[in-house]
């Protein structure tokens, strides 16, 4: 995909929308300085596309202008939807009557750079409001950026060509979503972490956030990404911050009463564990990159039907490419997580457990150790039945080497890793590679090893090879 599209540098793509003479628009930008209006004044031709730059950095100006916050944080998800609702409408109210053949758009941003002591790292809010037709209804790109620069002044860059990316993309790359996605690094890779991206509107709606998600990952944008069960992107610091979080990784293809099972005992005991209330817990499904390649590669149809089915089971989805849950962990510290739970089958436990002793046998167990399970994260293990149907593997039997043992029996003793304890033994004998394999042979009785609403949407939409839709 990548070797078919030319890349453009900055200024060049600025310069095609400012001598396009149907783009016309305004730029708002909090904080990290005019970063993105510049590169359109520095480019030529800035009048052809620029209505308006503002920059409201006072916190009372800000206020006076788009509004008070009401948890008081300016860089946040609200604040840049405000900021395109204010300045959109003066656009309308203002320019439309005198360039009725204009597709008007705003840029806004609200940015917190990498500050002198380096306490706050740097992220942002970035949106553009735009059309594609005049007079037509509008389509808003939103996204959150993490900048990794360590220096201030190349952090506003950062944001600067981020931005011209964005409005170039929605206009120059808006019916190709690949290239949408994987051109917002054009220029800044590994300089910024894009971990949400929302594109919705009239010209969009046959646009799949959830592929969105997939492709940021997939393209390097970030190594963890999330949508909710209706499909729509989301970000942990507007509803995991400061919560209690239980994480369960899967396949799930497809997700068998089994997995519902392990969501719900697994969730039972941890809410029991918290001292959070109910409401200040959360629970979510992750997709990894490496449970996703199937043959060596990505299929989005595969992954929008396991999607789909976890959705349909009402839970939000974390889409990651952090094959060790370390990765994960780290980018979940950003947002003071109270208590994290991990939910990890018996089988695949030892796995980890097998392979980080492989690994590290040389006087750096521990440390490796050490790196999953800290204070304020708990294992919890679901068990599994042995192949033979004779016993089960739970976390109290798990045949660990005998070089780790020690140090493994110190986990269960001090609770960092615990056996899920409410589980329903009946269920273990359905194994997902039979389910899906009755599925693809259009074999009868598969749906009673699945939760209704998964066998439901299996049939409705033809997923997993399914021959009977709409059946």
């Amino acid at each position: 995909m990548n070797s078919s599209r030319y890349i453009l540098k900055t200024q060049q793509k600025a310069l095609e929308i400012n001598l396009n003479e149907e783009i016309y628009g305004t730029f708002a930008e909090i904080g990290a300085g005019q970063e993105v209006a510049r590169n359109f004044f520095q480019a030529g031709g800035a009048a052809g596309t620029i209505a308006k730059t503002m920059s409201a950095y006072d916190k009372t100006y800000s206020d006076a202008i788009y509004g008070i916050e009401e948890k008081s944080r300016y860089v946040c998800e609200s604040r840049v939807y405000k900021m395109l609702d204010h300045e959109y409408g003066l656009m309308e109210d203002r320019l439309q009557h005198v360039r009725p053949n204009t597709n008007f758009f705003v840029f806004a941003d609200t940015v917190a750079a990498i500050n002198y002591n380096k306490t706050i790292q740097g992220n942002g809010w970035l949106g553009v409001r735009f059309q594609l037709n005049p007079q037509e209804k509008t389509n808003d790109l939103v996204l959150h950026v993490k900048m990794l620069d360590q220096d201030n002044k190349l952090q506003q860059e950062a944001i600067g060509v981020l931005g011209v990316n964005m409005i170039f993309a929605c206009y120059f790359y808006k019916d190709n979503m690949e290239y949408f996605v994987h051109s917002l690094l054009d220029g800044i890779e590994n300089r910024v972490s894009i971990d949400m991206i929302r594109l919705t509107g009239p010209d969009f709606q046959t646009v799949d956030n959830r592929l969105l998600a997939l492709y940021m990952v997939k393209y390097n944008l970030t190594d963890v990404t999330m949508f909710d069960e209706n499909g729509l992107a989301i970000h942990a610091s507007e509803w995991l911050y400061k919560k209690a979080l239980m994480v369960v990784r899967g396949h799930y293809r497809p997700p068998t009463l089994v997995t519902e099972d392990v969501f719900e005992s697994s969730y039972r005991q941890f809410l029991t564990d918290t001292d959070q209330e109910p409401e200040r817990c959360a629970l979510v499904a992750e997709l990894t990159m490496e449970n996703l390649r199937t043959a060596g590669g990505l299929d989005d149809d595969d992954f929008l039907a396991r999607a789909d089915m976890l959705c349909a089971m009402g839970y939000n989805v974390i889409v990651s490419d952090c094959s060790n849950h370390q990765t994960l962990i780290n980018y979940l510290s950003d947002f003071k997580i109270k208590k994290l739970g991990l939910v990890i089958g018996a089988r695949e436990l030892l796995d980890i457990i097998e392979d980080k002793y492989e690994q590290n046998q040389d006087g750096r167990l521990l440390v490796a150790f050490g790196e999953l399970f800290t204070r304020n994260i708990k294992i919890y293990v679901y068990p599994a039945a042995d192949p033979s149907g004779d016993s089960i593997m739970s976390a109290h039997n798990l045949p660990v080497p005998q070089g780790i043992r020690f140090l493994y029996q110190h986990l269960l003793d001090s609770e960092q890793v615990v056996e899920v304890k409410d589980y329903n033994a009946a269920l273990l004998h359905i194994m997902p590679y039979q389910v899906l394999q009755s599925i693809v042979d259009n074999e009868g009785g598969w749906e009673e090893h699945l939760p209704a609403a998964v066998a439901q949407v299996i049939k409705k939409k033809a997923l997993l090879g399914h021959q009977g839709a709409n059946n």
